[in-house]
């Protein structure tokens, strides 16, 4: 069985959880200090920076799967490139947003 297909049911299931949560926490007051589970109840600089603490951590869920899964060479590529791809554009969304929440105030 293709190992690729692993990921798809974990997928849906982060996709549905993330879509509820951002729904219940669209108009809870953020927090910007102190520790927070739920990333929905960030602040958009506390996102940025758990974004920033992601990259290593992609990085090492990377080597673990080219480590331990039986994937092409192109699989690799494909995958590296849309692990460096989401979290690219997670922390350049968050810093944007940090900053036009930032001149607003």
């Amino acid at each position: 069985m293709n190992t690729l297909l692993y990921f798809i049911g974990p997928l849906i299931a982060v996709l549905i959880v993330s879509t509820i949560s951002s729904v219940i926490y669209k108009d809870v007051e953020k927090k910007d200090k102190g520790f927070v589970l739920n990333y929905h109840r960030l602040t958009y600089r506390r996102r940025l920076i758990r974004g920033l603490w992601g990259i290593p951590l992609v990085s090492l869920m990377y080597l673990a799967l080219y480590r331990f899964s039986d994937l092409t060479s192109n699989e690799y590529g494909v995958i590296g490139i849309i692990f460096l791809f989401l979290v690219l554009m997670d922390v350049a969304y968050n810093y944007v947003k940090w900053k036009n929440n930032e001149k607003k105030v």
